[in-house]
């Protein structure tokens, strides 16, 4: 079946939290864009290409390159997945963030062509419930607790704590958070690259007391060195997230035992194909893997969710309710409950446009 049409709209959304920041930079909107692939029988797959500054993918740049993209894929047989994204790779070095849009649009008009949830395409759901894990941003101590008792009360039972560089600081932030939810809530840290090696190791110890599960992105990314000797000076498990954007920069980080987790997101690594192989790069090197971060709308959590389903050996909560922290959400068909992600097999991606929306619908 020949690709028609594709269409790329825009997906600007505001947080409940205007206030919203992390160690680089405040972040009051989700920013991205949808790309939508119909096909010759009306056929329409969603894909969602996130900006990510700090990946080099700010918004323009990530459009620029979905309009080089659908120029090039509109004709083509689009059952031919693997053919098209190597094509897409010869063309444009980098920039998976747009890649992953199509590849997760291309995925997804397959299979709800097929009629058939999209982790059929990748052997099945071996899982069909998902721990999901909601992000506190950097604010005082005391603010960064209520927040927490909030998500608590509605039911979360991971979360995980952004912190920024400041020893002292972030100690106190998650001493305050352990003493707001008691022993029973897992608790994680992502420095998002802002220690030094020395600081990041201080720090990672003297959080060890509040029961902190694991330590994410401690350091800079092109510091794997500096990850490594971390990695190895502490307890807590340390997991590579902005060091880790590609299948050859993951390879690196499991052959050398850079870290003991790798966090998996379909923007960073180029969509559903290549995010499966980084999962298969870790399972055969004996890495730990999950679902990073997946910020913006439904459409984004739920091609994440469709992938997580089908990866048995996932280890941790993954990221994939964020959707949650935004005013108003264009998709619907996730079901979250209690903290958890409940896979739907309805076809494709499982979700769909809502009644309204500027996106296409059939």
């Amino acid at each position: 079946m020949k690709i028609a049409e594709v269409r790329i709209d825009a997906s600007i959304l505001e947080k409940h939290d205007p206030e919203w920041k992390f160690a680089l930079a405040a972040s009051p909107q989700s920013q991205g864009w949808v790309c939508s692939i119909i096909a010759e029988d009306g056929t329409i797959g969603y894909g969602y290409g996130s900006a990510m500054a700090h990946y080099g993918a700010p918004l323009e740049a990530v459009k620029a390159n979905l309009d080089r993209f659908a120029k090039r894929i509109v004709g083509k047989d689009s059952r031919k997945i693997a053919g098209i994204m190597d094509e897409l790779d010869h063309d444009v070095v980098g920039n998976n963030q747009a890649k992953s849009a199509i590849d997760c649009a291309l995925h997804d008009l397959l299979a709800r062509r097929l009629g058939i949830p999209i982790c059929e395409l990748f052997g099945g759901a071996a899982v069909t419930e998902i721990s999901s894990l909601r992000i506190l941003p950097i604010k005082s101590p005391e603010k960064m607790a209520a927040n927490a008792r909030k998500l608590v009360n509605e039911g979360v039972k991971h979360l995980k704590i952004k912190v920024h560089g400041n020893v002292k600081e972030d100690v106190a932030c998650v001493a305050a958070i352990r003493e707001e939810v008691g022993p029973d809530i897992h608790l994680t840290i992502d420095a998002n690259q802002s220690y030094t090696v020395k600081s990041a190791i201080t720090a990672i110890r003297l959080m060890e007391p509040f029961n902190i599960e694991l330590a994410e992105q401690p350091v800079p990314a092109g510091d794997l060195y500096g990850l490594k000797m971390v990695t190895d000076a502490v307890s807590i498990p340390v997991e590579a997230d902005e060091a880790a954007y590609s299948l050859e920069q993951i390879t690196t980080i499991v052959r050398e035992r850079v870290a003991d987790a790798v966090s998996l997101k379909l923007s960073k690594i180029g969509g559903l194909r290549k995010t499966y192989a980084a999962a298969m790069i870790c399972e055969a090197g004996g890495v730990k893997y999950r679902m990073g971060a997946h910020s913006g709308p439904k459409i984004l959590a739920a091609h994440a969710s469709q992938l997580a389903a089908a990866l048995p050996n996932i280890w941790y909560a993954s990221e994939l309710s964020e959707f949650e922290g935004l005013v108003a959400d264009p998709w619907e068909g996730m079901v979250l409950k209690d903290g958890v992600i409940h896979v739907t097999d309805s076809p494709g991606c499982g979700v769909k446009p809502k009644a309204g929306s500027i996106y296409p619908r059939k």
